[in-house]
């Protein structure tokens, strides 16, 4: 089997052009950010919500778990029911959807209808997480779709590192139902840009539409989904803990400050995998591992040291930061024209492992103590590595 692979459009043949389409895959990037955010923001406004609603802070976190678990689970389901839809309909679509789940929660006179809008939100984002790389991916010639992906999966770290603290501080400040409300808000906005500034690609057409057995039997496709879940895995053991594992040091008492340097190395990590992953796919994602391992290392060897937790953090963000990149270029490479399904299955695979990671974590801190948590990592950061490596065709370069 040969060692690269080209980017098959669907539908349509991508935009041949000597430059990259900023307007249209920054617009993507917002509707990234945008989707990151609502998912993450009842964490930030944690106490607010807890106070009015009369509710435990258990109560609010479970509207973060039960997003991600929805998107878990319909990710799959709803992009092959989907599939016939014109893209930009749909992404557009979506984005409306989510300004109505934020006015919903905004607005909503109870906790249970809170909890209903988040499981309509988190379908809705698994529908999104599903097509967003491969529409990055359809608007450039197959040689520039590492990068284009870069710049549409850049909304990510930024919501992390400067979204969820914007948004929580107007939330502090004005209310938490008002910074649901500007969300709401902000989707239309991002909804109404999408619409000018996205290329129009048509769905799938009856007779090219392979099973979801088939697209999981592409060759690849299964060892990436096995990298993929190893490498978050690894990552949400520690990051769901980051509080205890940093509190020897001391930087715990200042984790605003280090969450912040890692969406900022986070950042720097994504633009790096966007020039870098055309040509080196399977190269970066061993280098992801390895840098990811040696910044647990730190942890465990001096986790102690704040000066050593702050470089390990950097580092453990420039790592991570690339990952969304690295995990979606490769499906959508091999799948091609059906790259949407092979991508929701890199959904329900990353949102699985988030659960999991943190369910694993906990499990290791009580029966063992936070200090297991670097070198468990490091366990699954060699698995995802080996699994790297085992194939040719999961991570092969563009041709």
């Amino acid at each position: 089997m040969s060692s690269t692979l080209a980017v098959p459009a669907t539908g349509s043949t991508p935009l041949p052009s000597a430059r990259l389409p900023l307007g249209g895959l920054l617009a993507l990037a917002a509707v990234v950010f945008t989707g990151v955010v609502t998912e993450i923001l009842p964490a930030g406004l944690l106490p607010q919500m807890s106070a009015d609603l009369g509710i435990s802070d258990s109560q609010v976190g479970a509207l973060v778990a039960v997003y991600a678990i929805a998107t878990a689970i319909t990710a799959i389901p709803l992009t092959a029911l989907t599939r016939a839809v014109p893209r930009r309909m749909l992404l557009v679509s979506l984005v409306l959807g989510f300004a109505l789940v934020n006015a919903v929660t905004a607005l909503a006179p109870s906790y249970a209808v809170i909890l209903v809008a988040r499981v309509i939100g988190g379908m809705l984002a698994g529908l999104l997480w599903a097509m967003a790389a491969g529409y990055a991916m359809r608007m450039v010639a197959a040689e520039r779709a590492g990068r284009a992906l870069s710049i549409a999966m850049v909304g990510t770290p930024l919501a992390f590192a400067f979204g969820l603290p914007i948004a929580t501080a107007l939330g502090s400040a004005f209310g938490w139902r008002e910074a649901f409300g500007a969300m709401a808000a902000l989707s239309l906005g991002l909804a109404l840009w999408a619409a000018l500034a996205l290329p129009s690609f048509p769905g799938e057409r009856a007779g090219e539409r392979p099973s979801l057995l088939a697209v999981l039997r592409m060759p690849g496709l299964a060892v990436v989904l096995g990298t993929t879940a190893a490498f978050v895995l690894a990552h949400n053991v520690a990051y769901t803990y980051i509080a205890p594992l940093t509190r020897a040091s001391g930087v715990s008492d200042h984790l605003d400050i280090a969450l912040l340097v890692f969406g900022v190395l986070a950042v720097a990590g994504v633009l790096t995998a966007g020039v870098l992953a055309d040509r080196h796919l399977r190269g970066m994602v061993v280098l992801a591992a390895i840098l990811l391992g040696v910044a647990m290392l730190a942890l465990g060897l001096w986790g102690e040291n704040a000066v050593a937790v702050f470089l390990a953090i950097a580092l453990w963000g420039f790592a991570y930061g690339g990952a969304p990149t690295l995990f979606q270029s490769a499906p959508a490479r091999i799948a091609g024209s059906s790259a949407d399904v092979a991508q929701s299955m890199v959904v329900a695979t990353w949102n699985g492992s988030i659960a999991l990671g943190a369910f694993i974590g906990g499990l290791a801190i009580d029966g063992t103590g936070v200090w297991i948590l670097p070198w468990l990592t490091i366990a699954l950061l060699a698995l995802s590595t080996l699994l790297a490596v085992s194939s040719r065709a999961a991570f092969a370069r563009v041709r």
